[in-house]
């Protein structure tokens, strides 16, 4: 018997669960990588039935939201929530702490519990 599960099958479950994907997607954003940024947003997309299943949701083109959601892409504010909307996700904003605290992250790492977007 399979005692283990592989990271890519974990992390599709974890992320099915919209506050799991929210706290993700906010340990990725705090590396200010879009390329990482959009990559994890991939990754949710993923765990909930891939980009055919979001194009159809979002009422986008598959096309579209692959070049979008490409290491490349420069999505609009717009798209982001529109994309992030379907799974019950919105962008937020918060006060910055003063940069000696900011990246003090001494429970948990610096990209929180998930660590950095799977490949």
């Amino acid at each position: 018997m399979r005692r283990t599960i592989s990271h890519r099958s974990y992390l599709r479950k974890q992320l099915s669960r919209p506050e799991e994907a929210a706290a993700y997607l906010n340990s990725v954003i705090e590396d200010n990588d879009t390329g990482a940024l959009l990559k994890a947003i991939r990754n949710v997309a993923n765990a909930h039935g891939g980009i055919g299943a979001l194009a159809k949701a979002a009422k986008m083109s598959r096309t579209s939201l692959y070049k979008t959601l490409s290491p490349t892409g420069n999505p609009e504010i717009s798209t982001l929530e529109t994309i992030l909307a379907v799974y019950g996700i919105r962008i937020g904003f918060f006060a910055v702490r003063p940069e000696t605290n900011a990246r003090n992250h001494s429970n948990c790492g610096s990209h929180g519990f998930y660590g950095r977007p799977s490949v």
